[in-house]
């Protein structure tokens, strides 16, 4: 089993003003098992690391990647046909490139769970593999 992090809550988990930092942190040091990192979820987080906190933050968190504390899941060639399943299925949603992404990360790696502060996207997401997704936080 893994936790697999969406951008709000590695990006809450890095800026100490976020109003869910505490939360997310604490979510992210609490797991006990792997921290995984839908790839297009960094390029998101760079984005608002860069928008808000500054390199630095980035750097830290390359660094953490390097050193084991998360495993980066890249999109594989089937992902990609989900991705677009997706993308079409809920094209009036407003769901995206990365949301559909991180869905089609937790289908292939069959979690139950999905750590995100975006609720009002995944909730309307219909995983492959069971009927809904537990969100962290609650």
């Amino acid at each position: 089993m893994a936790l697999i992090l969406d951008t709000g809550p590695l990006y809450a988990s890095l800026d100490r003003s976020d109003a869910d930092h505490g939360t997310c942190r604490s979510l992210i040091e609490a797991a006990d098992e792997a921290l995984v990192i839908p790839a297009p979820v960094l390029v998101e987080v760079d984005y608002w690391i860069h928008q808000r906190l500054g390199p630095g933050t980035l750097v830290a968190l390359l660094a953490d990647i390097e050193d084991g504390a998360y495993e980066i899941a890249d999109l594989l060639p089937a992902d990609y046909k989900r991705v677009r399943e997706v993308c079409d299925r809920y094209a009036d949603s407003d769901i995206g490139f990365v949301d559909a992404g991180v869905l089609a990360v937790v289908e292939r790696l069959n979690e139950p769970k999905l750590a995100t502060l975006d609720h009002r996207h995944f909730a309307l997401l219909r995983p492959r593999h069971r009927d809904d997704l537990t969100l962290l936080p609650d």
